[in-house]
């Protein structure tokens, strides 16, 4: 993909959050006949995510605190999109998820970044619907993000083209699809992932990392949705 960014894909810092005691019980769903979460699990997996992140990626870890208030709170990418030096705190879709921002917002403020916040309140943006791919934004409109968010997206990040993509079958846009690296994008296993692009088998060069992430996908998490990564290279 030709006009990439430099030192796309490259990461200082990762931002997550602990899995709260309310995730099990009371955490969004799209489809309510879910299975049971298995917290014990889920915080076994969800550690073994950040160790990756840690160990295997070398990225420093800015760990948020736990709140049982907040249920979805693991899922923190969809509090805020980091691009270069600006961060855009998000306005999440549903009602109850948008006290996550706070905290988030105050971790990004403490790396010194540009904070600009969604205020429109006809705005709904979800960082789980935000692919970029390293020169362009793809903003998801599902039933979490509408086009006056991605309008107020390309706003914040004007030296990037930004272009919407219907969502019917997923909760997000990253629920099916991701960037694998420089000019690669993966799509996931189901029917609909499928037929929109079929790329796996681009990927048998690459080094992977099995991580599990099976008590999150039972409330609609996807692995990126559980880290904000930002490019930092100075000191703090």
């Amino acid at each position: 993909m030709a006009g990439l960014t430099v030192g796309f894909g490259e990461y200082t810092h990762a931002i997550v959050r602990g899995v709260p005691a309310s995730l099990p019980k009371d955490a969004l769903r799209m489809n309510e006949a879910n299975d049971d979460v298995d917290l014990a699990r889920a915080r076994r997996e969800h550690e073994l995510y950040v160790g990756v992140l840690m160990h295997k990626l070398g990225l420093q870890i800015v760990e948020l605190p736990v709140d049982d208030s907040l249920p979805d709170s693991v899922f923190v990418e969809d509090a805020a999109l980091v691009c270069g030096d600006t961060a855009l705190i998000t306005r999440p879709g549903a009602l109850g998820r948008r006290k996550e921002t706070e905290m988030v917002k105050k971790a990004l403020t403490d790396l010194h970044l540009n904070i600009v916040e969604m205020t429109d309140e006809s705005a709904t943006l979800d960082g789980g619907d935000v692919l970029f791919t390293g020169r362009e934004f793809f903003v998801g409109l599902s039933k979490r993000t509408n086009q006056r968010g991605a309008e107020i997206l390309a706003d914040a990040f004007k030296d990037y083209a930004v272009s919407t993509v219907p969502i019917y079958d997923a909760l997000h846009l990253k629920s099916f699809c991701s960037m694998a690296g420089p000019g690669l994008l993966v799509i996931g296993s189901s029917d609909g992932a499928q037929k929109a692009l079929k790329v796996f088998e681009r990927l048998k060069d690459h080094m992977l990392i099995p991580v599990p992430l099976t008590q999150m996908a039972k409330v609609d998490g996807s692995l990126s949705c559980c880290s904000i990564l930002v490019n930092k290279r100075h000191e703090m």
